[in-house]
């Protein structure tokens, strides 16, 4: 039986798409309005996704408490109101889109899941774009 559990977090970060072999209007032409020089801001929803069996003893597949604070340790305190070129080690040299951040925020909690398994880290940048990473 393979149970999946939930917990959502919410962030504010800044960030600017760009490719540093792209000139000014290459990156315009690319990312559009995302490559602003100046960035722009999302307030992000992250959904951590564990699965498991249920301990026979306490019924988790992992304590929500400690998946909490894992998200709030490995992501949010280095992402919250950040700029997210400049200011978060994990995303250092790469493009901060959706795609890498979910990607980044997977191998951020990889290592410290214990009672169950990674199965997926969803981002939600805007109301109708969700990203979804699976560890594939």
């Amino acid at each position: 039986m393979t149970v999946y559990v939930t917990r959502r977090a919410r962030f504010s970060a800044a960030h600017r798409l760009s490719h540093p072999d792209f000139s000014n209007e290459k990156n315009l032409e690319v990312f559009g309005g995302c490559s602003n020089p100046n960035g722009h801001g999302h307030n992000y929803e992250l959904e951590v996704t564990v699965a498991g069996e249920p301990d026979p003893l306490t019924g988790y597949v992992i304590d929500l408490k400690k998946l909490k604070a894992l998200i709030e340790e490995h992501i949010l305190a280095y992402v919250d109101h950040k700029n997210l070129n400049i200011d978060v080690e994990f995303l250092s040299g790469i493009n901060p889109t959706a795609e890498n951040i979910a990607v980044a925020c997977w191998h951020q909690l990889l290592p410290h899941i214990q009672g169950g398994r990674l199965h997926s880290v969803r981002l939600r940048e805007t109301e109708n774009n969700v990203i979804e990473y699976r560890g594939e």
